[in-house]
């Protein structure tokens, strides 16, 4: 072939080249498990070996912070900046989120210290099989049994039948939903309406046990950088309340205490305009053989009609190979996208996409007809990329 030949016929991106999640020593996924075997809860296992137990030890999950957002705001987060180093035990490297890199995936990973691929939430929606329907896993429309949809236990639950004090402390809206349900129940529930309140809550539930094990949550950050942006004022000043939030926990940490800052994924912003959104709904070779288009724009779950998989497959390379790593079904969990091998349950295997598609620079595969609210937003997450993936794991110890 030709030098030209091969600048007009480009190769996709590899699906082998897409940087997989740390699953089993790195991830979310990892974090609970580690933190309950440092305080001897039967089944657990330590798989951060950089971290180092703690009687009490308080986890605190910012929605939206990511690791290379910290770095490039030392002004606005100046506590946050000052604790990169203790990241990861004090190695000064971030964990990842696990894939895609959403909320409702990484919860579920941090909840019951399961891979996506295990714990059943892989993705913003999904096909269920047993319907045939999209299913929002994050605000669970249309309704689905929790147990049934995400069988395991939470680490939460473990530790509680331990002996161990569970408690998350979060907002009240959050008490009693099936999310909630399947991947951070276990022990007590204490919803609090501001962030301050949530701190001094968690400040006095950690010292309530000998052992203790708390979780508390803040939201507003990824919201103002879905609204506006992570580059917008919104999103700086809400950085900047969370640095204090964060400060004013570690200064009330009890005696034998770990507080550990984490996310569930970080943040880009994508630009308007045709070059940087590509509009599923207006575009008929993306959208040919296609059943359902899941997941969200930089993370795609892709369902095809019946026998058009693999011409879909052939299509959204061609299309879309340059900017995404698109994968088949099988090619996806052979890469290790949702869990090291053995770790995709064959309940959650029917649930992914035919087609998979993890979007490598700075675009969106919005539909702006079926999804106008997603399509709209400036900052966007879901892939693999550092920005999304890279979460950071801050600690402070009393």
């Amino acid at each position: 072939m030709s030098q030209l030949a091969s600048w007009d016929h480009p190769e996709p991106l590899a699906v082998s080249s897409a940087p997989v999640p740390e699953y089993g020593s790195g991830s979310l996924a990892d974090l609970l498990p580690t933190l309950a075997a440092g305080m001897g809860v039967p089944g657990m296992t330590a798989a951060i070996p950089e971290l180092t137990a703690a009687d009490r030890n308080c986890v605190f999950l910012i929605d939206g912070l990511g690791w290379e957002q910290i770095q490039a705001h030392p002004d606005e987060a100046p506590y946050l900046h000052a604790l990169l180093g203790s990241s990861r035990g004090g190695t000064g490297r971030p964990i990842t989120a696990g894939f895609p890199a959403t909320t409702a995936t990484s919860l579920a990973s941090v909840g019951t210290g399961l891979p996506p691929g295990a714990h059943g939430l892989p993705g913003y929606t999904v096909r269920n099989p047993a319907t045939g329907e999209l299913m929002n896993q994050l605000r669970w429309h249309p309704w689905t049994p929790p147990e049934p949809w995400q069988p395991y236990p939470t680490v939460f639950e473990l530790a509680d039948a331990a002996g161990v004090h569970a408690a998350q402390v979060s907002s009240p809206t959050f008490q009693n939903t099936p999310l909630t349900k399947v991947a951070l129940s276990g022990g007590t529930f204490l919803g609090r309406l501001t962030g301050e309140e949530r701190m001094d809550v968690a400040a006095e539930q950690l010292a309530a046990g000998d052992r203790s094990l708390v979780y508390t949550y803040y939201a507003e950050l990824d919201g103002a950088g879905h609204r506006h942006g992570v580059a917008s004022d919104t999103w700086r000043g809400q950085l900047m309340h969370v640095d204090r939030l964060v400060q004013r926990l570690a200064e009330q940490l009890p005696p034998r205490s770990a507080l550990y800052v984490t996310a569930d994924h970080g943040m880009v912003d994508v630009p308007f305009d045709e070059q940087h959104r590509i509009d599923f709904d207006e575009d008929w070779e993306l959208r040919a053989g296609v059943a359902l288009l899941g997941g969200e724009g930089r993370a795609r779950h892709v369902y095809a009609v019946p026998g058009a998989e693999d011409d879909v497959l052939t299509c959204w390379r061609e299309v879309l190979g340059e900017q995404f790593w698109v994968a088949s079904r099988d090619e996806a969990v052979a890469a290790g996208w949702f869990g090291r091998p053995g770790q995709v349950d064959e309940r959650v295997h029917a649930r992914l996409g035919d087609v998979i598609a993890a979007a490598r620079d700075d675009v969106l595969l919005i539909a702006s007809e079926r999804e106008p609210k997603e399509s709209s937003m400036v900052g966007n997450h879901g892939s693999m990329t550092p920005a999304e993936q890279l979460v950071p794991l801050l600690e402070v110890r009393s």
